[in-house]
């Protein structure tokens, strides 16, 4: 299999409706894959139905849909569209999201999380068959629902993961896996659980990176985005499980309401583990690391301010 070299859309800092440009010249650049978010600003979709058009080369995949903010049948709609759109070149990300994303911002109960994600890809198999699909599972129900499309190649199914069960369930009844916030050496710890689903699993992980960054502002915007994710339950425990005890400084001062005193108990080796930042090759080589522990999809996040288009192509293969 060719190298693949992702990177996250929207890109930062540039209107969406002024992005074609920057998005067209990926191929020539290096770049295979554009992956989506969905949390609190673009919804998954749209920007990808846009880059299928502005750069048909590229393969497109959600990273991640939650599945609990779109019913089942409107999932299954949604990536079947996108699917039957660029033939081949899509693959569905889907994960449980956040107690803060699902219950806080969007009112649904963070009930039951694996069960949850585990029946939504048994439901998405069944749907794109196009055979009625009614049916009972643990954390929903389908009464006599048949897609009026379906994709004449249904997309491959990643599961977002971070600890042992759902990892397994991704290697199980996944493609694949989709792994976040995660260093390069936490990698040989994550795959293994993946693959005793089987082999040619595809890992895909999104690696946070500021090429050409003074190493002391990146590692401010670091601080700053790492006591923002982490201390979210499910990546807290995320960390505790990997053995990142020198976070527990930092989870407590959290706890305490002490965000100042959070910022700064985080320490620079940490920082460095978990966010790429430095010469623009140095990026690249470290992105190479998680490559060579077990990924086979690195999605590029850019994380700092300024010129994207800066960042693109000094990030680019060529």
């Amino acid at each position: 299999m060719a190298q693949r070299w992702g990177i996250t859309i929207p890109l930062p800092e540039r209107p969406l409706a002024e992005q074609r440009e920057l998005i067209a010249a990926l191929p020539d650049l290096g770049y295979t894959d554009v992956w989506s978010a969905e949390g609190g600003a673009a919804d998954a979709f749209t920007p990808l139905a846009l880059a299928a058009t502005w750069a048909p080369e590229l393969r497109l995949g959600t990273a991640i849909v939650p599945v609990y903010t779109r019913g089942p049948a409107t999932l299954a709609m949604s990536a079947a569209t996108l699917a039957a759109a660029a033939p081949g070149r899509f693959a569905l990300g889907v994960g449980t999201s956040s107690d803060v994303i699902v219950g806080k911002w969007n009112g649904i109960p963070f009930e039951e999380p694996y069960k949850r994600v585990r029946d939504t890809v048994r439901f998405l198999r069944a749907a794109w068959t196009g055979q009625k699909v009614t049916e009972r599972y643990d954390t929903f129900e389908v009464r006599g629902f048949t897609a009026g499309l379906v994709p004449d190649q249904p997309p491959p199914i990643l599961i977002a993961a971070l600890r042992p069960g759902m990892l397994r369930l991704a290697g199980r009844e996944g493609d694949g896996a989709i792994i976040n916030w995660l260093s390069a050496e936490d990698v040989r710890t994550v795959v293994p659980h993946v693959q005793q689903g089987g082999t040619g699993k595809e890992i895909a992980a999104r690696i946070f990176v500021m090429p050409d960054v003074e190493p002391d502002t990146a590692r401010g915007i670091a601080r700053r985005m790492i006591t923002a994710y982490l201390n979210v339950p499910v990546y807290r425990a995320f960390h505790e499980w990997l053995g990142r005890e020198r976070l527990e400084p930092m989870w407590a001062a959290w706890e305490r309401g002490e965000r100042k005193e959070a910022l700064a108990a985080i320490p620079d080796e940490v920082v460095d583990e978990l966010v790429v930042h430095g010469p623009a090759g140095y990026c690249r080589e470290r992105v190479q690391q998680y490559v060579d522990n077990g990924v086979t999809t690195p999605v590029l996040a850019l994380s700092a301010s300024g010129d994207p288009g800066e960042a693109i192509r000094a990030l680019g293969l060529r």
